[in-house]
């Protein structure tokens, strides 16, 4: 849900925007001014500040005001959920810093400045979430969430700095696990339950849910760009091939561990040998939907938020039990 309100609140910026600045400017929609625009610029500030701080009292109402709060505290919990959500901060704030810069470019900003205030945008968007988290009994602000939303904000910007665009995409690709509907007894009781209930319980079945949240379904890619790494001139190679490299886990049904005790006090241990936590290496063709030649702006930015997804395609993937594995389509 965290995650989810702020990419929502992001996107929904660009076109909440355009109707106050539309009365002071005439510009449409998508036309980008040469000069900075004024009533853009001041009006995508304030349309900024007000969504953050929404988003940030909505996330303390909806999402933290069910758990005790304490004093402001750091936590360390590398290795948690086989560091998939760590993926995920990376990926949040790579895109937040994308996103923002082209909010700030249709301002009329020139685009290295744009670049810079979008990597500041993704870290201050994530930042806001580690106070919360902070200031809450069940978790804790974490050094390596935000050294990962550092990762993200540098992987974007970095790129900018060197050449200019991106040449690797940071995406997302998920489908939902088929999960084990044998039953599993409690150790201290003779209660009952499933992997599935389980993962259920945890990750939910929505698609939402399952974009965002669904350890054991969620990959996280760097998408690479091959025709802007040859510097032959006229090169026919198709300039919207990519290849990814993916991250994901297997089998991860609590944080650190697999044992979990339910509400009614029921302590649940799934076996190692049937269920092991390990993670998954991928790599698969994709595409760059941005290197895609088309005259219509519309289309343009339809294709840049199409390219956070990774294509289904066929995948080779080497995990940490130090197995192959091939699928003829992977999403």
């Amino acid at each position: 849900m965290k995650k989810t309100l702020t990419v929502l609140s992001i996107i929904l910026l660009l076109f909440s925007t355009d109707a106050f600045a539309q009365r002071q400017e005439r510009l449409r929609l998508f036309e980008i001014p040469d000069t900075l625009n004024k009533a853009r610029f001041w009006t995508l500030n304030t349309s900024i500040a007000t969504g953050y701080v929404g988003t940030m009292s909505l996330l303390s109402i909806a999402w933290y005001a069910d758990f005790e709060r304490s004093k402001f505290h750091f936590f360390n919990d590398y290795g948690e959920w086989m560091d998939v959500d760590k993926a995920g901060h990376l990926f949040s704030t790579y895109f937040e810093s994308k996103w923002t810069k082209h909010l700030y470019m249709w301002t009329g900003m020139k685009e290295r400045k744009a670049a810079y205030a979008g990597a500041i945008g993704g870290m201050v968007y994530q930042a806001g979430i580690e106070v919360l988290d902070g200031f809450s009994e069940k978790w804790g602000a974490s050094m390596w969430d935000i050294a990962f939303n550092t990762a993200g904000a540098a992987t974007f910007l970095g790129q900018e700095l060197l050449w200019e665009e991106q040449r690797i995409h940071l995406k997302l690709s998920a489908h939902l696990p088929r999960y084990d509907t044998t039953p599993l007894q409690a150790v201290n009781s003779t209660a009952t339950t499933t992997v599935k209930e389980r993962a259920n319980a945890l990750y939910g079945t929505s698609i939402p849910e399952v974009m965002l949240k669904e350890y054991n379904g969620l990959t996280l890619w760097a998408s690479g760009n091959i025709s802007s790494f040859i510097k032959k001139e006229n090169s026919r190679f198709p300039k919207w091939l990519n290849i990814a490299l993916g991250y994901s886990a297997e089998n991860v049904y609590g944080g650190f561990g697999n044992g979990w005790t339910d509400a009614e006090g029921n302590t649940f241990v799934p076996s190692a040998e049937d269920y092991p936590r390990y993670r998954q290496f991928l790599l698969a063709p994709d595409v760059d939907f941005t290197r895609i030649p088309t005259k219509s702006k519309g289309l343009k930015i339809f294709f840049g938020i199409l390219n956070i997804i990774k294509i289904p395609a066929p995948a080779v993937e080497y995990n940490t039990q130090g197995k192959f594995k091939f699928y003829p389509m992977y999403f």
